[in-house]
């Protein structure tokens, strides 16, 4: 038989057909079977040897549920409707980036909002505007309003020893201002500023005037103070300090809208202390009835 690349050779082996049966071999050598190193590919194979890698791994994007079709790579007419266009404000995806920032972020943005005087605070989130601190910062004002705003409410009439009774449209109306003053407001100024050519992110300005309200959290916590004298001061402070970090960040943007910038920065600063006097007048100013 056949012998050579790396296979044994059987030798002096005799068959011969006959009435269908096939004799034992006579030779009085035995018949070897010898083995060479075999050449095939062990099992199972590794990297280098394989074409199956041996290290499992799951695709790139098996946990990322929102993730987007890379450039280039085909998709539904559906599919392409809903990531394009209007039609993407309506997809958790469109806002997946503006809440992806880390703790220490949204704590060195607060620190911004409480010294106004820097006027940093734009550039620093020129690149990555969040809405998580906005958001938080809203949700608590409104809380904390309320809560303070009754319980010197509750506090009052105990001292005059009059009933009270509570009054849950505090917090309805507390969400009302604060969570439209931070949306709206931010809304019409970046048409304005798109009127007057000096367009501005929508993102950013709602990151701008989230964090601007944080000064009114602390505020309202300290007109607790049974003095409507403090309370007053307390909430002009917190006006003030509030409209000059919009105002401040803003007013090196502004400039470039021609001869009424200064119209558009001084009523920026107006509407921060009219907020700052709603706040006053609406969740600290108490009436007692005789």
């Amino acid at each position: 038989m056949m012998s050579g690349g790396g296979y044994s050779s059987i030798e002096n082996q005799k068959v011969s057909g006959g009435g269908g049966s096939v004799p034992a071999a006579t030779s009085s050598d035995p018949s070897t079977v010898k083995f060479t190193d075999s050449n095939l590919q062990t099992f199972p194979p590794s990297e280098t040897q394989g074409k199956i890698s041996a290290v499992f791994r799951p695709p790139q994007d098996a946990d990322d549920t929102f993730s987007r079709p890379a450039k280039g790579s085909k998709s539904s007419s559906s599919e392409e409707t809903q990531q394009s266009g209007w039609f993407s404000i309506f997809t958790v995806s469109a806002y997946k980036p503006y809440f992806d920032v880390d703790t220490s972020d949204v704590l060195e943005r607060i620190k911004d909002s409480l010294f106004p005087f820097k006027g940093s605070f734009n550039e620093k989130t020129t690149d990555n505007p969040d809405l998580y601190g906005p958001f938080w910062i809203c949700t608590t004002l409104i809380f904390v309003a309320a809560a303070i705003g009754t319980f010197v409410t509750y506090l009052a009439h105990k001292w005059h020893k009059k009933d009270w009774s509570y009054d849950i449209n505090l917090v309805t109306w507390s969400a009302g201002l604060f969570y439209g003053y931070a949306t709206l407001v931010p809304l019409a100024l970046y048409v304005v500023l798109k009127y007057f050519s000096a367009p501005s992110g929508l993102v950013q300005l709602l990151c701008l005037y989230g964090y601007s309200l944080f000064v009114f959290i602390p505020a309202s916590c300290l007109s607790i103070v049974p003095i409507e004298i403090f309370r007053w001061v307390i909430a002009a402070v917190a006006g003030f300090m509030s409209a000059t970090f919009v105002a401040l960040n803003l007013r090196a943007h502004i400039v470039s809208a021609g001869e009424r910038w200064f119209l558009i920065v001084a009523a920026i600063f107006l509407l921060q202390l009219g907020l700052a006097v709603v706040l006053k007048l609406y969740f600290f100013t108490i009436t007692v009835s005789k």
